[in-house]
Formats: structure tokens, C-alpha cells, sequence
């Protein structure tokens, strides 16, 4: 007779090594179709390079250019500041989403944009600025979804992820942009959250509106707290209708229960969510119909931050030890290489135009 599997056994750790990333953390992740990678690495203390680069060859490289990653303390308006996520949109142009604040700090003036790029030309072709009503002192630009479907030319919702929490909505035909949700329970930071990864307790974690993920119609954007182990949806038509209060807009939020704390969210067409399980060195997949089960599950997969649908059927996702971070650790204990895995799923990404 067969003897059963033990419980802490790793239940899906068949993946492939994208590349091993020697130098500095990764966070953001997203694949064009002709297979070209991209990568973020935000500035949270240490001495970064460039805070967007290209995976080619297994090498990164600063993209587009080293000078527009170059900062110090020059010109945040221009100058790449600290890249949070980099996402392909529905047509196939990379955007880089950058928060404007190294170190978790204080936004710079002009420094918090969405700068999309022409990856055929390797060219910025506009930068848009949050509106001032936006964003707060302590806004952090986390995550972004596109859809191309609405108003005359798209709109963009951004997670804020401070304790408080937001989501933040953006125009791109106007360049316009305002605040939802902001303090919700379903975007804030749950009270005396405590995480336990990999058998360790952190009491520390105090991260809002982090995940994000458009439903397969573009109705329901989809999104999670860092420091929180619920899912919530909200329906986009009320975050883009501007007569709508927020007490309206909350009315049309759904708590789709316990999933365990995450980080990054994705979807594909078929209707499921991807999500990381940054407690469990894992990543879970959602259906349709509110069944879960597990897409990755490994040893070496401490924190799995951001996932990416290929159009060939992989789901990309980095790995970057942050929770040995000083920000999130009091001390730097992190053991490069971080990695970029993946592993085929036989999905298509959402694409709303």
C-alpha cells in the first residue's frame, strides 16, 4: 500500500530557472510576445544601478538606457526614480510604474509617474503624473492593470500601497487621476497583522492595497492588502464613475474570503487568479468558481513578489528574499541569487481593448 504524502511535503516544485539575478533584488516582472523580459528593481536602500532592466541572455541590462536610471538626487520629473512594476499593455507597450520614493520615503516632487515606453523603438513616449489629489504625502505606487476598453483611450488602476491603502484610477486620454477606496478595510493594512513565513513570525509588516488583476470582462478589478489574507473585487464601473461617493463605490466591493497572504495577483482569460502565497513559498490559482489549488510550491521560493501571464502559456514570477531585507528584517541576511522562475500554465493573459 502506498504510503500517503507527508503534509510539508513541496507539492509543486517542478519549475524553470529563468535567470539567477547576482546584484540586486527584483521586484516587478512582465514578458513581451517575442518572449523579451523585463524587470524592476525598486531603490529601497541599496545602491542601485538602474531600477529597470532587460533580461537578455540571462544578463540584465539597464533599459532603455543607464542614463534615464541614472539617479541620485537629480531630476525626478525625468530620471527614473524607484521602478516598482514594469507591465505590458493590451497593444504590446511596456509601462514602468515609479512610486518616486527610494526607501519607502517621502514621494519627490514630480517624481511619482506612469512612463510608458515603445518597446519596437525602445523609446519614452509619455509620462503621465498622478493628480495631486491622487495621491497623500506617503502614497506608494505599487501595482498597475490596464484596460483599453474604457473611456477614449484607456484606463489605468494603480494600487497605493500605504498602511491606509487606495486605489487610484487614472485616465490616459486626459491624464486625470483620483483616489477610491482610500482606508477602506479592503484596501488598509489589517489591524495586529502578523505573518509567518516560513515558520517565522513578523509583526512588522504594515503594507495596504498591494495585488491587482483585471477579470477576464474588465467588470471586476480584483486586489489584496500585503498585510492582509483576504480577496477582495470591486466593479470597475463604479471606480470610474466620478458622481459615485466612496460609500457608493465601497457598496460594490465583495470580500471572496481567505486565501492566504499575497503579494502579486494575475488572471488569465479563462476566468482563474493567480496568486503568490509569500507565507508558504508559493503560488495558488483561483477558478472561476472559487476552487483553489497550488501552481508552485518550493523550498528555494522565499517571497514569490510578482507574477506575469506570457503569451505562450507561462506564468513568470520573482523571487527576491524580501523578508531578509533590512526594511522588512532590521538587518541584511538576504543569500543572492534572487530568481525569475516559471512554469507553464496553458493560459492566456487578459488583454482589454
Amino acid at each position: 500500500m502506498d504510503q500517503p504524502t507527508p503534509l510539508g511535503a513541496w507539492v509543486a516544485d517542478r519549475y524553470e530557472l529563468v535567470a539567477e539575478l547576482h546584484d540586486n533584488m527584483p521586484t516587478g516582472i512582465t514578458v513581451a510576445d517575442d518572449g523579451r523580459i523585463f524587470v524592476s528593481f525598486p531603490r529601497w536602500g541599496d545602491d542601485v544601478p538602474f531600477t529597470v532592466g532587460e533580461i537578455v541572455d540571462g544578463v540584465v541590462r539597464p533599459y532603455p538606457d543607464a542614463a534615464v536610471n541614472r539617479w541620485g538626487e537629480g531630476d525626478p520629473t525625468s530620471q527614473f526614480v524607484s521602478v516598482q512594476s514594469v507591465v505590458m499593455d493590451p497593444v504590446g507597450h511596456l509601462w514602468l510604474l515609479d512610486t518616486g520614493a527610494p526607501s519607502f520615503g517621502a514621494v519627490r516632487p514630480g517624481g511619482a509617474k506612469l512612463i510608458e515606453i515603445d518597446p519596437a523603438t525602445d523609446r519614452i513616449v509619455r509620462v503621465i503624473h498622478p493628480s495631486d489629489e491622487a495621491m497623500t504625502p506617503t502614497t506608494y505606487l505599487n501595482d498597475v492593470r490596464f484596460d483599453f476598453s474604457r473611456g477614449e483611450a484607456g484606463v489605468a488602476y494603480i494600487t497605493d500601497s500605504q498602511p491606509t491603502g487606495a486605489i487610484i484610477v487614472v485616465d490616459l486620454a486626459s491624464g486625470e487621476s483620483w483616489a477610491r477606496l482610500r482606508g477602506h478595510s479592503s484596501t488598509a493594512a489589517t489591524d495586529q497583522f502578523r505573518a509567518i513565513v516560513q515558520g517565522v513570525v513578523r509583526p512588522n509588516y504594515k503594507v495596504g492595497a498591494d495585488g491587482i488583476a483585471l477579470g477576464s470582462d474588465g467588470t471586476r478589478l480584483f486586489y489584496c492588502p500585503l498585510s492582509s489574507r483576504r480577496l477582495y473585487s470591486v466593479d470597475t464601473a463604479a471606480l470610474l464613475d466620478r458622481d459615485q461617493d466612496d460609500d457608493a463605490v465601497a457598496g460594490t466591493v465583495r470580500d471572496l474570503g481567505d486565501k492566504g497572504a499575497s503579494d502579486g495577483l494575475e488572471t488569465d482569460t479563462a476566468g482563474n487568479l493567480y496568486a503568490t502565497a509569500w507565507e508558504h513559498s508559493a503560488v495558488l490559482r483561483r477558478t472561476p468558481a472559487g476552487q483553489w489549488s497550488t501552481v508552485l510550491h518550493g523550498g528555494a521560493l522565499l517571497w514569490p513578489d510578482t507574477l506575469a501571464l506570457a503569451a505562450d502559456g507561462y506564468l513568470y514570477v520573482t523571487v527576491n528574499q524580501l523578508p531578509r531585507t533590512p526594511l522588512f528584517n532590521g538587518s541584511d541576511e538576504r543569500v543572492p541569487p534572487y530568481l525569475v522562475i516559471r512554469v507553464q500554465v496553458d493560459a492566456s493573459p487578459v488583454r482589454l481593448v
